[in-house]
């Protein structure tokens, strides 16, 4: 099995855009379950911050194996979601892949 944990720090924006954005992403990513060869979770934590934290929001996603991994990367509706909901809005994107 594969973890691959994201953290993104979003641009600068309105407390009320942030929120919207956080949710977008969040549906998007989700949405993902049960369509990508390979997945075999995947969640994003947009709430519950406490004030020690430098991130805006995660992702926790598992994988079968670096395969898997590879092709979600790959997969047009992944291509789409971190498109369209992901990458115009974030400043900052940090990544940690491992296996377990």
């Amino acid at each position: 099995m594969v973890k691959h944990i994201i953290l993104w720090t979003l641009k600068e924006m309105s407390d009320e855009e942030k929120k919207s954005v956080k949710a977008g992403i969040k549906e998007g990513l989700e949405a993902l379950k049960g369509k990508i060869p390979g997945l075999v979770d995947i969640k994003v934590i947009t709430d519950g911050r406490l004030d020690s934290s430098n991130a805006d929001l995660m992702l926790d996603s598992t994988f079968e194996n670096a395969d898997a991994l590879k092709g979600y990367s790959k997969h047009p509706e992944h291509v789409a979601v971190a498109d369209g909901k992901v990458r115009p809005y974030t400043a900052a994107r940090s990544c940690l892949d491992f296996e377990f």
